[in-house]
């Protein structure tokens, strides 16, 4: 196992911001707002050809003086206990805090190696006026600035001296499965990612908006590993307002650019409503496969609207998603959510698929054979070979003499054989079109075949001209002989 550093502190001494530095990446959002951050932000971290797992948690207060604070605290106490090496930030502009002093008699009673860092020191003046952290009874401070990498570099010098040595740590080379957890805000995302996980590991509320950063877990299932990613609630544009909500719903986005499957979480005691439908859309647009999860499914009147009425509506309004399957579950009790990654997996399957280039000619063939496309101003449009150039998710080229002549019910027409013949029934697929390279066709003609074929019909015509030519010049012979 990679060592495993826990980052702490109170709010806005500048943890994420560090964070991002050590990561290399803007994984984590930061913000001039106190509390940004509320869960445990994992990254992976190289430094002089070691590599270690660091760990963004929320700030440190007390529970009277925050509404999230004490599931803070419980998500820095599990980071606490996690990690092998921590790390005490402290703000060098602000001072010492009565926070400080707390976490330091906290982090006093564990056996871990503790770094203390200054943060945001920028200049000899401020460093002059450090005293007062002395009080702490801490020999040796680390003063860096986060934000410019100043004495950054010293400390990570220091916290990978004692790691294991690049050799001695043996990796998993079968990737992940990625699935990202989407859904409007207060529709039980955090806590489906809980369920999921076996513990509660990201912060819970009833206050929409609680998740402000993408979090990502890692879950194995039936020896598959998947990473799991909570978002944060993705709102109408026109009720965003606030700089942080924007940074966090464009997290959420790219999220889906970067995983597998999305789990779209609709609630059920709320209704589908038109945002749902507009969340499943930038899941269909970026290619992933979807699983719609609908949520609550215990606090819904059965009698009021059953499942298969549920469905229904769901499959009308999201008929661009017709291939994602659906499940209801409760996150509150667990209901049929053991169901959920096995799912994920199965998609994934398909997602991944590939098909050997001859049995897909055969396919378009025959589909082609069965139900020709219509004619091209008046010329046939031909199909000569078709071929799968991509997986995640499927994409398949088709050669043909007229490309952009092919109409759009021809083209659902050919996704839907491709379905059924693969099959493909849980994945996107995506189907282009374009111009003929002078390959085999269907037929089995080959371009010189072609080439002879052409002749002899010009050498026919020219004897058809010929004949009739000849038939005209006796007609006009009869006539003058009869006159």
């Amino acid at each position: 196992m990679k060592p495993v550093v826990a980052l702490l502190g109170r709010p806005n001494v500048g943890k994420s911001t560090l964070f991002n530095r050590i990561v290399r990446s803007r994984q984590a959002l930061v913000d001039d707002l106190p509390g940004v951050t509320r869960d445990r932000h994992y990254g992976d971290a190289l430094w002089e050809d070691r590599e270690f797992t660091i760990i963004d948690t929320g700030g440190f207060l007390s529970e009277d003086d925050d509404y999230f604070a004490s599931q803070i605290k419980e998500q820095l106490t599990a980071a606490v206990d996690q990690a092998d090496f921590l790390v005490f930030i402290m703000d060098g502009r602000a001072g010492l805090s009565p926070y400080d002093r707390d976490l330091a008699d906290l982090l006093r009673k564990t056996e871990k190696p503790v770094f203390y860092l200054i943060n945001k020191i920028e200049s000899h003046r401020q460093e002059d006026e450090l005293g007062e952290f002395y009080a702490l009874g801490i020999d040796r401070f680390y003063q860096v600035s986060a934000e410019h990498g100043i004495g950054v570099g010293e400390f990570l010098d220091d916290l990978v001296r004692d790691f294991p040595e690049p050799g001695e740590i043996e990796e998993d080379e079968t990737a992940p499965i990625r699935v990202a957890i989407v859904g409007r805000p207060n529709v039980g995302k955090s806590s489906l990612a809980n369920r999921l996980f076996g513990e509660k590991r990201v912060v819970v509320n009833e206050k929409a908006g609680t998740t402000r950063d993408a979090i990502e877990l890692s879950v194995v299932h039936k020896n598959q590993e998947f990473v799991l990613v909570d978002t944060a609630g993705i709102r109408r544009k026109g009720k965003v307002r606030e700089k942080l909500e924007k940074f966090s719903i464009l997290k959420s986005l790219k999220s889906l650019d970067d995983c597998d499957v999305a789990l779209i979480l609709i609630d059920c005691e709320e209704g589908i409503t038109d945002q749902d439908i507009t969340i499943a859309g930038y899941a269909e647009k970026r290619g992933c496969g979807a699983v719609f999860i609908l949520n609550k499914w215990d606090l819904v009147d059965k009698e009021e609207k059953s499942e298969k009425e549920f469905l229904k509506d769901l499959r009308y309004m999201s008929k661009f998603l017709s291939y994602a399957p659906a499940l209801t579950v409760s996150a509150l009790t667990g209901q049929r959510c053991h169901k959920i990654l096995g799912l994920a997996a199965k998609v994934y399957g398909e997602y991944c698929h590939r098909i050997n280039t001859g049995t897909l000619n055969r396919i378009i063939e025959d589909a082609v054979y069965r139900e020709e496309p219509s004619l091209h101003k008046g010329r046939r449009l031909k199909f000569f070979y078709a071929t799968q150039v991509a997986a995640k998710p499927p994409c398949f080229v088709c050669f043909v003499n007229y490309p952009n002549a092919v109409h759009f019910s021809y083209q659902r027409y050919l996704k839907n054989q491709l379905r059924q013949m693969i099959p493909l029934s849980l994945t996107p697929i995506r189907l282009y079109f374009r111009e003929k390279t002078g390959k085999i066709d269907f037929s089995g003609k080959t371009k010189e075949t072609e080439r002879i074929r052409k002749k002899k019909s010009r050498i026919t015509s020219k004897r058809q001209k010929l004949r009739k030519e000849q038939s005209r010049k006796k007609r006009q012979r009869d006539k003058n002989q009869a006159g």
